[in-house]
């Protein structure tokens, strides 16, 4: 195993990805949530999309809790966009990460935008145009990276064809998401060795899902493979609403707890994240899959 980094950057995601997987819940407790993430140190929040209502009804009021929440200078705050339309959305917000998705499968990208991958790709170069000539960055999430759960297994070449198309169109930085929890240790190793060789410099954060309780795992091989940016959700708040038997995202407060007891910095607050995760539980009005929320954010086992 190769030396682990000293620090790792994580972007909460549960305001975005995880809420729009739960009944859609009151604006005022989405901005209580958000307001409640940025005050526990972590560095980046991934906090609205501006879709059309009828798709994700959960994010009908992203323009409203934008326009409420207590935005910390400490905190790199972005926003997930379908088209061209909700990246207007998103620069007249004052949004200037913005982020786009693509499925390295066909048949979950149609499920998702109705579109093929192909297409998904051409409209992505214009929106990297638009976003760059607004003076946005723009960041490219490719999704069923690991797995797909219409198609099984997509290849790892596949992936990075992808990440070669998006790089030369003027991505800023990719991401790869492990849309159904299919991802393991082979094939994080597989996805990020075969772009590192191709696409060197390019900034890589993964996205991991813990449906078959492998998350933990996969980021324990990705920092091995050199990758300190990951996202994750307070509760383990998430899945995918085009993919069906997605359960949550990989919690936070598991990662960080994870991550601290390996000398490994992430500049969060174990404590005031614990907290966070339980308003999310009561915000959603269900038990949470988080094992440390269960246990409490300080236990340790002792040899």
């Amino acid at each position: 195993m190769n030396p682990m980094p000293g620090s790792v950057s994580i972007r909460e995601v549960a305001p975005r990805d995880g809420l729009q997987n739960e009944d859609p819940v009151p604006t005022a407790a989405k901005i209580e949530l958000l307001d409640a993430l940025s005050g526990t140190g972590v560095r980046r929040i991934e906090a609205v999309s501006f879709v059309h209502p009828k798709a994700i009804p959960q994010m009908a009021d992203a323009d409203a809790v934008w326009s409420q929440v207590r935005k910390s200078p400490a905190v790199r705050y972005s926003a997930l966009v379908p088209n061209s339309r909700g990246a207007q959305r998103a620069l007249a917000a004052g949004f200037t990460e913005v982020e786009v998705v693509v499925s390295a499968s066909d048949t979950h990208n149609k499920r998702n935008v109705n579109r093929s991958t192909a297409e998904s790709l051409d409209d992505i170069a214009a929106l990297i145009e638009e976003l760059h000539g607004a003076g946005a960055s723009a960041e490219v999430i490719i999704a069923t990276s690991f797995g797909c759960p219409f198609e099984g297994d997509v290849d790892p070449k596949r992936v990075a064809d992808i990440v070669d198309r998006v790089v030369a169109d003027g991505a800023d930085r990719i991401a790869f998401g492990d849309t159904t929890g299919m991802a393991t240790p082979r094939r994080v190793t597989d996805v990020v060795t075969l772009v590192r060789e191709r696409q060197p410099d390019i900034p890589v954060l993964l996205h991991f899902h813990n449906t078959r309780g492998t998350a933990l795992a996969n980021i324990l091989t990705a920092l091995d493979l050199g990758i300190t940016e990951f996202d994750a959700s307070v509760g383990g708040l998430g899945g995918c609403p085009y993919a069906p038997g997605a359960t949550g995202n990989v919690a936070t407060e598991e990662v960080v707890h994870m991550l601290e007891d390996m000398g490994i910095d992430t500049g969060i607050d174990l404590d005031a994240l614990v907290e966070a995760a339980a308003l999310a539980q009561r915000v959603v009005g269900r038990e949470l899959p988080s094992g440390v929320l269960r246990a409490g954010p300080r236990t340790r086992l002792v040899s």
